[in-house]
């Protein structure tokens, strides 16, 4: 079994790597110096040469910067899978969550020791109650999750872009203002040795947020409840659990995740949020999820993977002018070719019985 999810993981991710390197020998270019130029941009491998307080290290905490809002990320979209939901709304949540920590914190004069945690707590109970919402509509009307989310996802950009132009937009940047350095989630220009580098907090958070959902779902009645009601409805019904209840409280779980993703983005790996614009973390983690074959470890892997593809692309379009578009490309067809897993599944069984 284990064998088998390795395969139905792995194929997926050499399957658009060929492709990538495909398209980019079309363009003219060496696929594998391309490779790894992501690799240099992440800080995984080396650069020829370094700006000043800058090195391998400095490039890698970038990266873990990075790495944080979509391990969050992920962990909403996988938890709402759990449930049989696909929450599509993670970067309306992630938007929602970081613009009112912003308003009522970022822009106050609180010290860090307060600051930072209620920057927390506020992402993560706004997202909560957007995901709350889409559960209970879900449970009360049978409004499809997918359709409520997307809606929201916009009703939230406009609200939230309409607020920053009118009430805190920075004139020059045109985006909202830049937060406290109290309020935000990422040390940043910390001087350690010869090196200035960017210290993700958040990235302790994710590490505590994926132990406590594996806890949650190999451990806990909750977590046995939230997986029956995604296998089967009427099995779970049968069973005595209570679909709708289970249903909104994996949404709220969901949400809350998302928002914790928006706080880490917005307020730790950024200071502002552009205005009229929806992070592409929150559906890159619709790939990580899949790729992740829906575990908390797996999303690990597959969110480093995803974000190596994503935090590399500048640099590999720099060192060899390959379009950073290429980069967006690669985790499309790995999105694609996840989506085939069941097919794969069903493929490797019906191999496994003619062998028999």
């Amino acid at each position: 079994m284990k064998k088998e999810k390795i395969i139905i993981t792995v194929f997926p991710i050499l399957l658009s790597l060929i492709a990538g390197a495909i398209v980019i020998g079309c363009l003219g270019k060496n696929p594998f110096y391309a490779y790894y130029n992501l690799l240099q941009g992440s800080g995984l491998a080396p650069k020829a040469s370094y700006a000043g307080h800058k090195g391998m290290i400095t490039d890698f905490t970038s990266f873990l910067n990075a790495l944080t809002p979509m391990l969050f990320a992920a962990l909403a979209v996988l938890i709402a899978l759990k449930a049989g939901l696909f929450n599509i709304g993670v970067s309306g949540q992630m938007l929602a969550g970081a613009f009112l920590s912003t308003v009522l914190i970022g822009y106050s004069s609180l010290n860090g020791v307060i600051a930072k945690p209620l920057v927390v707590i506020i992402g993560f109970v706004t997202g909560a109650l957007l995901g709350a919402l889409v559960g209970y509509l879900k449970h009360k009307f049978n409004i499809n999750e997918v359709v409520s989310t997307i809606m929201l996802n916009y009703i939230i950009q406009y609200i939230v872009s309409f607020c920053i132009n009118s009430f805190c937009v920075d004139p020059i940047s045109r985006q909202s203002k830049s937060v406290s350095a109290a309020s935000r989630l990422t040390l940043v220009d910390t001087v350690i040795g010869d090196y200035k580098m960017d210290i993700p907090l958040g990235i302790l958070l994710a590490a505590v947020g994926i132990a406590v959902t594996a806890f949650l779902f190999q451990k806990t009645t909750l977590g046995f409840e939230i997986k029956a009601v995604g296998s089967s409805l009427k099995a779970a019904e049968y069973a005595g659990i209570r679909v709708g209840r289970t249903r909104i409280i994996a949404m709220v779980l969901s949400g809350g995740f998302a928002g914790l993703a928006g706080v880490t983005y917005y307020l730790g790996y950024f200071a502002s949020i552009q205005p009229r614009t929806l992070a592409s973390t929150g559906f890159d983690a619709i790939a990580v999820a899949l790729l992740g074959n829906s575990s908390p470890i797996g999303i690990i892997f597959s969110s480093f993977l995803i974000t190596v593809i994503s935090k590399g692309s500048t640099y590999m379009s720099s060192a060899s002018g390959v379009q950073p578009e290429i980069a967006s490309a690669i985790t499309g067809v790995i999105l694609l070719f996840s989506a085939c897993s069941a097919f794969l599944k069903y493929k490797l069984d019906r191999w496994k019985e003619e062998r028999r």
